[in-house]
């Protein structure tokens, strides 16, 4: 059987898709980067655990900036300077976590990484979008989510194994970061299409909105894989702290593969997810959010590890679910032109409630300690995935 090399043009694409990929898996991964090693910088500088939680914030803070002031840039610039900024503001990201610790050196780090993850999370996800013909969106909303997540998920167990056999564990991975991010910059010039025209670059907020038609879907979508980001966000926090202070557990390597089980589930919950249909996806995944929260408050409560890395796992294939039905109703439903606008505001929506619970946790931390802290957030989320299941699974019957 005689099989057609490939043409030119797909042999460009294909390398334009690694590329962009690539970028968006190394930008990812550098924001998780701190989360085994929070702990060392808890200890080293004698932060709180609200000082712990308020330092992962600043991030997701950054992102949702980055998303209302330059979410429809690459619809405006194009694809590929976007992404190349947001590759930029990663490797920034790591020279400034190459500095001596100190608490304002770390915010402006984490607020630069979060800069890059903003431009990537909207421009990068459109970029996907358009480099596969209109009948495989879904293979390209699957990819761009699944590049997130598993950078997300490696960061953190990449900084973890480093952290626990290199005598730097506070340089190391900052350092093979910066390399990374040289090439993935590299990869993008050498191998992405450029705009066809460059439009005007002008900084002002813009207002985020999203086509009347798909509203609806938006909104469920959101607080679903919302709820998702919220209990992960929580375990990037504070899992470390939990482990070493109530555990006894002081491997960083652990601390790290706890939230590389929740991300690379997450990543795993695509190939569920492609096999159902997003009406019937998403409220199951949100009852699964309900189960996880479940399995926390059972680790919490019983100080024990395994309910812990139950939980990592469901809450991951839950939300991973959760987001492939939300841009598969949202971002994958409207026209070109709409996808940088319409993918911001999807993800500005997601990292609001990343943020705003980890504080929320922080400050119940310091006042009544974690574990009781955990057991209200675990409640709250539990009542809330409850509720998100209950109205998807109407306006699915309505439909």
């Amino acid at each position: 059987m005689n099989i057609a090399a490939p043409t030119p043009a797909n042999r460009t694409q294909r390398w334009a898709v690694i590329a962009t990929a690539f970028a968006f898996l190394i930008t990812m991964m550098g924001t998780t980067l701190p989360t085994p090693l929070y702990a060392l910088y808890a200890e080293q500088l004698d932060f709180t655990p609200l000082t712990v939680t308020a330092l992962f914030a600043v991030y997701a803070i950054g992102v949702v900036v980055t998303l209302l002031l330059f979410g429809r840039l690459s619809d405006e610039l194009g694809r590929r300077p976007v992404l190349a900024a947001a590759v930029t503001f990663a490797l920034i990201s790591a020279l400034l976590f190459l500095l001596p610790p100190r608490l304002e050196t770390l915010i402006i780090a984490r607020v630069v990484s979060g800069l890059g993850a903003g431009l990537m999370s909207g421009a990068g996800t459109a970029a996907l979008m358009d480099l596969f013909a209109p009948e495989k969106r879904g293979t390209a909303g699957a990819l761009a989510i699944t590049v997130n997540t598993g950078g997300l998920a490696l960061g953190t167990l990449f900084a973890g194994v480093l952290a626990d056999t290199i005598a730097m564990p506070l340089v190391a991975p900052f350092i093979a970061h910066l390399a990374l991010s040289a090439v993935a910059l590299a990869g993008l010039f050498a191998f992405t299409p450029a705009p066809e025209r460059i439009g005007r670059f002008t900084v002002k907020p813009h207002r985020l909105s999203v086509p009347a038609h798909i509203k609806g879907a938006f909104t469920r979508g959101v607080l679903a894989a919302g709820a998702g980001f919220a209990v992960c966000g929580v375990l990037t926090a504070v899992s470390a702290l939990f482990l070493t202070r109530e555990l006894m557990l002081d491997s960083r390597s652990l601390a790290g593969g706890v939230v590389f089980l929740a991300f690379a589930s997450m990543a795993a919950g695509q190939l569920i997810a492609k096999r159902v249909t997003p009406q019937r996806a998403l409220p199951v995944a949100s009852a699964g959010l309900t189960v996880a929260s479940a399995f926390l408050a059972w680790a919490l409560a019983g100080v024990t590890l395994t309910p812990l890395l139950i939980s990592a796992v469901v809450l991951g294939v839950s939300a991973g679910v959760c987001l492939n039905a939300g841009i598969a109703t949202t971002v994958e439903q409207v026209e070109p032109h709409q996808r940088g606008e319409v993918s911001s505001s999807f993800f500005a929506g997601l990292y609001t409630m990343l943020a705003v619970p980890a504080i929320g946790v922080g400050f119940l931390t310091n006042a009544i300690g974690l574990r009781p802290a955990g057991l209200i957030f675990a409640g709250a989320i539990a009542v809330l995935a409850t509720i998100i299941a209950i109205a998807t699974f109407a306006a699915r019957d309505r439909r």
